[in-house]
Order: C-alpha cells, then structure tokens, then sequence
C-alpha cells in the first residue's frame, strides 16, 4: 500500500512538471537588457522586423491578441499609443503569440479581419512558435515593452508591464506607465516607473 501511495505521488509530481514545463515561458528579459530583432509574419501577408523602421528612434512592443477581454478592453488605447508615438521616432507592434488550436479567433485570417475592421495603423504579427513571446518573457495579453533604440543600434528595454493603471474603464487610467515611459526617454532620462505588473488573460502555450 506504501509502495503504491509513494508510485502514484511520484507520477503526480512527473505530471505537474510536464504541465509546467509546457505552460511557463522562459524568464525572458528584464529592464536595462537588450531585446534582440525578430522578423514574424504580418497581416498584410509581409514579414516585419524592427530593423525595417530606420528611423525609429525606439519601439513599444505589445503582446495582444483578439480573444482576451483585456486586450479588447486595452485596443483603443493600444491604437492610440500608435497614433501618438509613431511620429515621434516610437512606433506601435503587436504580436498575436496563442495558441491557436486552444483559441481558433486568434488565427491569422481571424487577425486580419480585425485588424481591417479596427483600422490598425501599425503592423499585427503573429508568433506561430512563439519563440519571440518566449524570449521577452510575456506572459499575459497585453504585455508591453517599451525599448530605446541606442546609437549603437541595439533595443533596450526601459519598461515592462502594464499600458496603464485601469484595465477595464479608460475613464479611471489616473497614471499612463507606457506614455510616461516614452516621455521620459524622448526627454532623455530614465522612466520613474519602469515595470507594472501586466493585467490580462494569460498566453495560451503550446503544449
């Protein structure tokens, strides 16, 4: 009874390590770390990297996708924070990183249909292996990390987390992380706050 009790024990914990093995990305990057260029698949059917954006002086890359309410909830202000910032040298990418077989509305073909019917001025990518989400370290929809584009070319990260501090109303956001984030990198210092605790539906992982 011993033997059988300790056996069944032994292939729980050999469960749970596959599940999380399976689930939980990789630690990703921290503030001050340099992101490295990716090149993933467009809706407009190109592939974009950031290396494409010559002249951007850095880049505020979303983790987002169609099916979470968050996102849903964070979408206007996400098409805003493109409209603000891409003129200034700080353009907008979002990368679709679920799993499409546990979310079919996060297919590339769903991603095109929303990305015309909501007029999305910046590009909408989807990471199929989601080895870019991995290496950033992303762990919810929307994850935002705002990086400045050095003189020696390289993107370093400068903030992570959260757009806001209102995930649901935009009415009550009373402090703006990514807006203030930028400012203070356009302005050339470093961002008071630089990580806020991403709110949102967890990335759907391959198993």
């Amino acid at each position: 009874m011993k033997r059988t009790f300790i056996l069944i024990i032994g292939m729980m914990a050999v469960v749970a390590l596959l599940f999380t093995n399976a689930s939980r990305p990789l630690a990703g990057y921290s503030v001050g770390d340099y992101a490295a260029d990716f090149k993933l698949p467009n809706t407009d059917g190109k592939m974009v990297s950031m290396s494409d954006f010559s002249s951007a002086k850095g880049f505020i890359v979303v983790f987002t996708c169609n099916t979470c309410p968050y996102a849903n909830a964070y979408e206007s202000r996400i098409i805003d924070l493109d409209k603000k910032f891409a003129d200034k040298g700080f353009p907008l990418v979002a990368i679709n990183p679920n799993d499409i077989v546990q979310q079919p509305g996060d297919s590339m073909d769903e991603m095109k249909k929303r990305a015309k019917n909501k007029s999305y001025t910046f590009p909408y990518l989807r990471d199929d292996s989601q080895e870019v989400t991995k290496a950033f370290g992303a762990t919810k929809t929307p994850h935002v990390y705002v990086l400045n584009k050095e003189a020696n070319g390289k993107y370093k990260v400068e903030f992570i987390g959260a757009i806001d501090d209102s995930p649901n109303d935009p009415s009550d956001v009373s402090e703006t992380y990514v807006e203030n984030a930028i400012n203070a990198v356009l302005s050339g210092s470093k961002p008071s706050v630089t990580e806020k605790r991403a709110i949102g539906c967890t990335i759907k992982w391959k198993s």
